[in-house]
Parts: structure tokens; sequence; C-alpha cells
């Protein structure tokens, strides 16, 4: 595992080690001992994945407190375009957005601190996104912000497959957040 910084303070990439042999490949996510040595939590209380058509644009999504969580982002299958985007009232990238391309050929981990909104847009059919999170899903907690609301080119995508859930979330200049 490699350990990469990036330009917001709190989100990680994580760079795994894929093994492959003539059986297929090994792939390690998870280690207590680098997570703490790089002072990550480890605490997960929830893991869940989804399946993903081409163009599916899945997100603003997080949880607000006091069931707000850290979220690892891992892609199993396929290919994706990871955004987040920085909730924090008082973090110096407040409304900012990172991006990262994430497949499972090139296998990272990407790790969300509490106060971020997170999304994908799935770059190929039956693409498999795993999740983990240190807190388990509050539906009185269960946020968003609107996918098109906060600067970001989703690669001019003709036709997103975009949940009507989804669609409903307050554009970021109209959210109030509480992170």
């Amino acid at each position: 595992m490699q350990f990469e910084e990036t330009f917001i303070e709190g989100l990680y990439i994580i760079h795994l080690n894929k093994l492959s042999d003539n059986r297929g490949s090994f792939t390690k996510m998870l280690n207590e001992d680098f997570f703490k040595a790089n002072r990550l939590r480890t605490d997960i209380k929830e893991s869940y994945f989804s399946i993903s058509h081409k163009n599916v644009i899945r997100g603003m999504h997080f949880q607000t407190p006091p069931a707000e969580h850290t979220k690892l982002v891992f892609v199993n299958t396929g290919s994706i375009q990871d955004v987040v985007v920085d909730l924090r009232k008082a973090s110096n990238t407040f409304g900012q957005y990172f991006s990262i391309s994430v497949s499972a050929n090139e296998p990272k981990l990407i790790y969300l601190p509490e106060g971020f909104a997170h999304g994908f847009l799935s770059l190929e059919d039956n693409t498999i996104v795993s999740y983990m999170q240190t807190s388990v899903y509050n539906k009185s907690c269960d946020e968003g912000i609107l996918w098109n609301s906060f600067g970001f080119d989703w690669f001019n995508v003709e036709n997103p497959i975009i949940s009507s859930r989804d669609l409903l979330f307050k554009p970021f200049s109209e959210f109030n957040s509480p992170f």
C-alpha cells in the first residue's frame, strides 16, 4: 500500500498492490497496521456495494451528524470517475472538489473523512463499487447535494442516468453545511 495526500486536508488516495498469477488476482483493501501508521480510522461499521451501468452518476451523498462517517471507496470491477466535495465550513478547501479516475485494473482506495459529499460517474457497464463506512446507514441523516451544482464537469455525458432521489437534492449554493 502506498499513501498519497491530496490538496484537500484529510482526503487520501491509497494505492493498493494487486497480485496476479494464472489463477487471477488478489488485492488487499484494508490493513489495520498501515491505517494506524497513517492515523486513519479503521472502525468500519458497515460495508456495501453498488453495480452501475455506463453513464450512471451516483451522488453526491453523505450523512449528517450524528451519523456522519469516514468512508472508504474501492472499485471491484470496471471503472469510475470519483468525485468528492469538501463540506467542512472551517476547511480552507470548503466547497472545492477533487476527482480521480479509479479502476479495478489499477486499484486505489479513496479515504474520505467526515464532512465530504461523495459521488461518481460509471465509465463502464457492470461497474461494481464497494464502500466501507465508520457509521451505519441512518435514513434521517441521509443527505446530498445536487450532482451538477458545484462546478465539476462530468465529461459532457449525454443523457446521464441519475436516480429521481439524487435529482431532488438542493444545489450546493443552497446547502447549509452542518460540518
